[in-house]
């Protein structure tokens, strides 16, 4: 059994034919987890050897392993390897190479088109027409698919997920080679002819597998079934720690140091308990290190290419053993850092930062920008530290009430990590609020206390935001509305509070008028029942007992249900309610409470969420429109 590594070039080049057995299972990469990281890191890498800022140029990425059984080749024919491992990825990189083959072929770019042709296509006469032609032919049920995608004189077959894959990295391709700058306004480096011989270079030599060749080996199918074995698998900071672990031995470091001063302590439960991150599960130390990738390199980084990315971006600090030890320093600094993140004042901007947004919104994304703000080796001050995190809670905030969507966001928290480059630390929380003020994009802009103000009242929340974030928005407002005045108790919210509709969804029951409302006029109750005017926070026990009642004691009048007989729900709230939200609503509103008072109240809490969480610079924010309608 022979390993060595290979590039597409040593893969492919010459007569060679790979072939996935027929039975295996159908291709399941998809952009979000496979082809947009791929073509991140060929980028990554090409663009490395277009710059000019004085680093080493990346000489290669990683792209796994690969198990294969190869035949001999009889006289004329190609030399045929059976795929065993790694169909996912030989699929995958064969579809790459064909979309770039396209677009630099249609672009005048000859050599580099003639290059790539040489590892998609067996050209000569005598496999015209057949399989053969292509260098991999994959399972049965992507075969229609991949021929078409490979070939566009091949019958088409509708949606397929080969056919999308190829549809991406051809359009990736010719954004990048063509100088589109990407969301963020960045041109690709250099002119066009060089972008595409580094193109061509790094799919050609620049990306590498570790191909294993089981050719006469009687056990290949034990093989084969122990490289997909259930054995616990390697976290990838298990990767990161030997692969840094012997770096350190070939530089002189004193490893077991090492392992005692920056690296035990990963080892502990603390580190290695697995956490539930959307559908997957993953230890608390590989999200760390993908966090603070993305906080080092200012990019951001997928979950599965922790351990590649870390292995690039080290290399060099890695090359000598003061820069080894001044790295994994910083790198201890920042774990220690970010496992007190748990321990933090929710009084403190930075616990209230983590409390709300990462903990209630669920914007884990954010935790780059926070880590950067907390870590040792950018020393912020805390009053820009401040700055900095409440004007990201506060686009956040508002941009969940105005139900604005988030799917940006990843890309976004490393623009904002890259808007830090150069600035100095003292001055780090006034940049962030001057470039969130700045955005004009709809997936990026933060809104306005006139948009707040205008959009809010008319905006179903109740079924369309989650309780708990609603609990934190109407506690925050209920604290401000405290800080107003000295009069009230300096204590804080109950736990456990629940939303309650004033005017309850159930409305028909007892708030209904005569002659009854129309169709039309109740569609319009329904939808201003569950408005930010008609929530409030009571007690879980006060909450079961008001139910649908009527507002006062009057309509209320032989009621039975829910305790409290004959009292409505004005005279419940009042006598045990201590809230300023509903002592507000019980000395206003003697009399009833209406679809016009729950507009006018939705105004009065939009004007404390305004304040409460402060919005953009309107200078700032006016002149980047200007620019845009410019």
């Amino acid at each position: 059994m022979e390993s060595h590594p290979r590039s597409p070039r040593d893969l492919f080049e010459g007569r060679r034919h790979y072939e996935i057995p027929a039975f295996q299972r159908p291709y399941v990469w998809d952009e979000e987890n496979q082809w947009a990281p791929l073509w991140n890191d060929v980028v990554r890498v090409a663009e490395s050897h277009l710059s000019e800022g004085g680093k080493a140029p990346i000489p290669n990425h990683f792209l796994g392993a690969v198990v294969y059984e190869s035949k001999k080749a009889s006289s004329g024919d190609v030399t045929r390897h059976l795929v065993i491992d790694g169909q996912q990825r030989m699929t995958t990189l064969q579809l790459l190479l064909d979309a770039a083959h396209q677009v630099v072929s249609e672009r005048g770019h000859d050599e580099e088109a003639e290059k790539l042709e040489e590892l998609i296509l067996n050209k000569a006469s005598t496999f015209r027409g057949r399989v053969e032609r292509f260098k991999l032919w994959p399972s049965q049920a992507d075969r229609p698919a991949f021929a078409h995608a490979m070939d566009p004189e091949e019958p088409t077959v509708g949606e397929h997920r080969v056919v999308d894959a190829h549809k991406f990295f051809r359009c990736e391709v010719e954004r990048w080679l063509s100088g589109e700058p990407d969301e963020d306004e960045v041109v690709p480096p250099g002119t066009e002819v060089l972008r595409a011989g580094e193109l061509c270079s790094t799919l050609e030599h620049r990306l590498v597998v570790v191909a294993i060749d089981l050719s006469g080996h009687e056990d290949s199918q034990l093989i084969f079934e122990t490289l997909n074995d259930r054995g616990t698998p390697l976290l990838k900071a298990d990767l990161i720690k030997n692969w840094v672990f012997r770096k350190g031995e070939q530089v002189g470091a004193d490893v077991d140091k090492w392992s005692r001063v920056h690296w035990s302590d990963f080892d502990g439960e603390w580190w290695r308990e697995e956490l539930s991150q959307g559908r997957h599960i993953r230890s608390r130390v590989d999200i760390f290190l993908q966090y603070w990738l993305t906080m080092r390199l200012q990019e951001e980084v997928k979950a599965e290419l922790v351990f590649r990315v870390f292995a690039d971006y080290a290399e060099r600090e890695l090359a000598t053993l003061d820069g080894a030890e001044a790295l994994l320093k910083e790198l201890r600094n920042d774990a220690d850092t970010y496992r007190r993140l748990s321990e933090l004042d929710v009084g403190t901007p930075e616990g209230r930062f983590r409390s709300r947004v990462i903990g209630t919104m669920e914007l884990a994304a954010t935790t780059p920008v926070l880590l950067w703000l907390l870590s040792e080796n950018h020393s912020v001050p805390p009053d820009q530290r401040r700055i900095a995190l409440d004007a990201i809670e506060s686009w956040v905030i508002r941009r969940t009430l105005l139900r604005k969507t988030a799917k940006d966001v990843n890309r976004f928290m490393v623009a904002i990590l890259k808007s830090l480059e150069g600035i100095e630390s003292y001055e780090a929380g006034t940049a962030i609020r001057n470039f969130l003020s700045e955005q004009t994009a709809e997936t990026r802009y933060w809104p306005s206390d006139q948009e707040m103000l205008t959009a809010l009242p008319e905006l179903k929340l109740y079924g369309n935001i989650r309780q708990l974030r609603l609990r934190v928005v109407l506690g925050a407002v209920e604290q401000q509305l405290r800080d107003q005045s000295d009069m009230h108790e300096a204590v804080g919210l109950p736990r456990g509070l629940e939303i309650e509709h004033v005017m309850p969804q159930g409305w028909r029951t007892h708030w209904d008028s005569w002659p009854k409302l129309t169709p039309e006029d109740a569609a319009r109750r329904d939808r201003f029942v569950n408005t930010i005017g008609n929530l409030t926070l009571v007690t879980k026990s006060l909450n079961g007992s008001l139910s649908n009642r009527p507002w006062t004691d009057e309509a209320a009048t032989g009621l039975t249900e829910g305790g409290e007989t004959g009292k409505g729900k004005r005279t419940l709230l009042e006598a045990f309610s201590l809230l300023v939200l509903n002592r507000r609503l019980v000395h206003n509103h003697a009399d009833g409470w209406t679809e016009a008072h729950i507009r006018e109240r939705s105004r009065s809490i939009g004007e404390a969420i305004t304040a409460v969480w402060p919005g953009p610079s309107r200078e700032i924010q006016d002149a980047a429109y200007e620019r845009v309608r410019a």
